[in-house]
């Protein structure tokens, strides 16, 4: 039996090898090119491939259709990913979406719902965030009133990620006369074509795809309800936590391509009559790059590692070193990247310029990288400080 969650197992290694060849049989750059723009910019059967072949179960549990995975079974499936520059609604429906519906959901509310994720027929998304909130995941206005046997939603929520094509909203609110801050939170299972719900789609700089999601006095059963109020939050800081660490893992698969494509290019771009990858500043750049891309994989890993265990304090401030590193290491990666490239690298029909658009996107989702370094900060940091008190000089 494999001791290290570290070393990947023979199925792990099926899992990575599998995905790796369909996306790069089906997923070309210009495919992925031709798709983005259009009215629903990505496809419905590439999503049903990625059913059938379990990548949108690796995560649920098993008795809802789903595979028991670790953290390198999510490495290695956020790493193709981004390598692949997927834009199909994976975070919104799998990450966040399922687990939400895992964490809080009734057993009746995961049985219907889970195993239809699982077999790519339904799409899910977390409404969640607000235009007042910014990374302050307890700001929530949008009110839940009490009317008969259901609920009346009220409200707004802005870049709702996948929220114009998901089957099925998750849509937080404030159970009304609760007072504004982390009690009194409660979520619904709201369906986007029910009267008084008003959709906004549009296509990010990333090529993905988000919604601002308004809601007029919208009713909603008991049943719909997945968290009782005051009991939402911890579910919504768990489920973000692990979508945050999944695109942290994304961004690697986004670096080591940028990566790839920029040391291809210095090998093949000529100036003053031979190959620029022969300079050695631009050599040691590419170290550089390299030293990035390995340093932001490490954490990553540890984050996912930390997201299994049952230590709270620990996989909050995982989470943020995590996205700390990313935002670092996928700034140096990707600035080199198009200055390396010159003009190339900002063209729409070079992939370079494209990996670092949604690197740059990744950069502030869930919290940008200042943010999270002030979270770690207040939680005293990775590394317990020293003093100087008792040290030996030399």
């Amino acid at each position: 039996m494999n001791t290290s969650i570290f070393e990947p197992s023979d199925e792990q290694k099926l899992l990575k090898d599998s995905i790796d060849k369909f996306l790069a049989k089906r997923y070309p750059f210009d495919a992925r090119l031709r798709g983005t723009g259009k009215q629903v910019g990505w496809s419905r059967e590439i999503w049903a491939e990625l059913a059938s072949l379990g990548i949108l179960a690796f995560s649920l549990p098993q008795e809802h259709g789903g595979m028991v995975g670790g953290p390198l079974d999510m490495m290695f499936v956020m790493e193709a990913l981004g390598r692949a520059l997927v834009v199909e609604p994976f975070v919104p429906t799998v990450i966040l979406g399922a687990r939400c519906i895992e964490l809080a959901g009734s057993p009746k509310q995961q049985l219907d719902i889970l195993s239809r994720v699982a077999d790519g027929s339904c799409l899910l998304a977390l409404a969640h965030s607000e235009r007042q909130a910014r990374y302050d995941l307890a700001s929530v206005a949008t009110t839940a009133r009490r009317n008969g046997q259901g609920w009346e939603l009220r409200g707004e929520k802005f870049l709702v990620l996948g929220g114009d094509t998901a089957d099925m909203l998750i849509v937080s609110a404030r159970i009304a006369d609760e007072p504004f801050g982390a009690q009194g939170l409660a979520l619904f299972l709201v369906d986007p074509k029910a009267p008084g719900v008003g959709t906004t789609p549009y296509m990010m700089q990333d090529g993905h795809y988000a919604a601002n999601i308004t809601l007029a006095d919208v009713r909603v059963d008991d049943a719909d309800r997945l968290a009782a109020a005051g009991d939402a939050l911890p579910v919504v800081e768990a489920v973000i936590g692990w979508a945050t660490v999944a695109v942290c893992a994304e961004a690697v698969g986004l670096m080591e391509s940028m990566l790839e494509l920029t040391v291809d290019y210095l090998k093949t771009r000529e100036q003053f009559g031979v190959k620029i990858g022969t300079f050695q500043v631009l050599q040691h750049r590419a170290v550089d790059m390299l030293t990035a891309v390995e340093q932001a994989r490490s954490i990553t890993l540890g984050a996912l590692a930390a997201l299994y265990r049952p230590d709270l304090e620990e996989r909050r401030k995982m989470v943020s070193a995590a996205k700390v590193q990313i935002g670092k290491s996928a700034k140096m990666v990707g600035q080199s990247a198009i200055q390396l490239h010159g003009g190339i690298g900002v063209t729409m029909e070079y992939k370079v310029g494209h990996c670092f658009l949604r690197s740059s996107a990744i950069e502030v989702l869930f919290g940008d990288a200042e943010h999270h370094l002030m979270l770690l900060a207040n939680q005293g940091g990775l590394v317990e400080p020293t003093t100087t008190e008792g040290m030996q000089h030399v």
